[in-house]
């Protein structure tokens, strides 16, 4: 494999909003060199045996007025599977009220995230749908690369089910719902789906969906009345893949689950981040907040078969605040 198809070029590395944020924080030309050394255009074995072992997916995926919805799929160890190093196949069916299903299909952009809670492992894998089939979707991957474990808290999952076919209780609304804001006032974990302006990229740069994991303290999301949510954003890799996103394309989906019961809550937001100030001074360890409008939340009850253990929280948690 020559040395250009190992990794994806400087140029390509970063689009416009991540380069924003990376310059606003003064790590731009650190991220120049690192960038394009770990961000690659396939999948190296680690990460591909990694993908074949999960027992869940996140996915991130935009409907057709652009709004970037998370998705979870469930299945057996090797429901994911790696036929080459630049592809991966997913063998399983988002749940009946999941977006996901109106939103896959040949030539959709998606982004995965596989993470394993009880290693605090994770990868991402960003790519282009090439076949929709019955039994799943077959996805050529164009962006590859790792995340640290910071802030995921130790899970085990246990599979219960893979009957889609169970009736749930599901509840739409343009607001949080009291049921809602306990769900999220209570999690110490969401999945945030974010799409990159394909006006903001290099010419010949990457664009398309990004998931990603944002964990902390329960309560670490703030409730503002039905429609509005609060969240510290901690020091990471400094990639600034949903940042960047939020910077040039502020609608997002987030993911919240009820680990205890497998309560699904999908919220469509639009965001922003807020850089500096008195409220991002008020929360330690935060280094700037993301700060998100709801336009539609849907509660889908019951509708994961996994079940998790308890949590055992993050180590990188333990110096970091809470709201006052």
């Amino acid at each position: 494999m020559t040395e250009s198809a190992q990794t994806v070029s400087q140029d390509d590395t970063f689009h416009r909003g991540e380069l924003i944020a990376q310059q606003h924080v003064g790590v731009r030309e650190k991220m120049a060199g690192i960038g394009p050394r770990v961000i690659r255009d396939y999948m190296p074995d680690q990460h591909r045996d990694f993908f074949e072992q999960l027992r869940f997916l996140l996915v991130g995926s935009r409907d057709d007025t652009g709004q970037p919805w998370a998705s979870m799929l469930v299945g057996e160890v090797g429901f994911v599977s790696s036929p080459t190093e630049r592809q991966l196949q997913v063998r399983a069916h988002a749940h009946p009220s999941d977006p996901l299903n109106e939103n896959l299909h040949d030539g959709a952009a998606l982004g995965l995230l596989g993470i394993e809670p009880h290693t605090r492992r994770r990868n991402r894998a960003n790519g282009i749908v090439e076949r929709v089939s019955d039994a799943g979707f077959l996805i050529n991957i164009t962006e590859s690369f790792g995340n640290c474990p910071k802030y995921i808290q130790a899970r085990r999952p246990a599979l219960i089910s893979l009957d889609s076919t169970v009736s749930v209780r599901e509840e739409i609304g343009t607001v949080l719902t009291p049921a809602m804001a306990a769900l999220i006032s209570r999690a110490d974990t969401f999945f945030i789906a974010t799409a990159a302006d394909e006006n903001a990229r290099h010419v010949g740069g990457r664009h398309g969906t990004d998931v990603s994991h944002r964990g902390g303290k329960p309560g670490f999301v703030r409730v503002d009345g039905d429609h509005t949510l609060t969240v510290p954003d901690f020091v990471g890799n400094f990639f600034f893949n949903t940042i960047g996103n939020l910077v040039t394309y502020p609608r997002a989906g987030l993911l919240f689950v009820d680990f205890s019961n497998g309560d699904l809550l999908y919220v469509a937001v639009t965001g922003k981040v807020i850089w500096d100030g008195p409220e991002v001074e008020s929360f330690t360890g935060a280094q700037r907040l993301m700060q998100f409008s709801v336009s539609q939340a849907r509660h889908v009850r019951s509708a994961l078969p996994l079940r998790w253990s308890d949590a055992e929280p993050s180590p990188y948690l333990e110096p970091l605040g809470s709201w006052k």
